[in-house]
């Protein structure tokens, strides 16, 4: 069962937004597979991530109990990856969530991935009452 599934039609292509499940093998692999692609990418520095961060990635991902990870699927292929990290607001004393990494495969830039992927993060973080979403990025991703 999936908290927050998003299914969307574009151009004749299923487009699905799932919370990943840290203990799926599928979306593990799809999580390291992907992040690992942005790494790859000159935006994301250029080198793929160190064998031993791929080996533990998900597993440590799971032991954090605020972690959330969203996947987007088109046509069932791994299109998308949002890693984010709730937190604290201390002046306005309500948990934040802050996005950490938004990742969309370069042969599926260009479909709305990241707004879908973002929408359904607003749609959690309502949920949980938070007061702000934040997003880190990179100095140059001018994206």
């Amino acid at each position: 069962m999936y908290e927050g599934i998003h299914k969307s039609m574009s151009k004749d292509q299923n487009i699905e937004v799932v919370r990943a499940n840290y203990e799926n093998a599928i979306h593990g692999t799809d999580i390291v597979s992907l992040l690992n692609g942005y790494a790859i990418d000159p935006m994301g520095g250029g080198e793929p991530l160190p064998a031993n961060i791929g080996d533990r990635l998900v597993r440590e991902l799971s032991a954090i109990p605020h972690a959330i990870s969203l996947l987007c699927y088109v046509d069932g292929n791994a299109a998308g990856l949002l890693n984010a990290f709730e937190g604290f607001s201390t002046f306005q004393c309500k948990p934040l969530i802050n996005i950490h990494d938004v990742v969309v495969a370069s042969g599926y830039r260009g479909l709305g991935i990241s707004q879908l992927m973002l929408s359904e993060l607003e749609r959690l973080a309502m949920q949980r009452g938070c007061c702000k979403v934040t997003l880190e990025v990179l100095q140059g991703n001018t994206v």
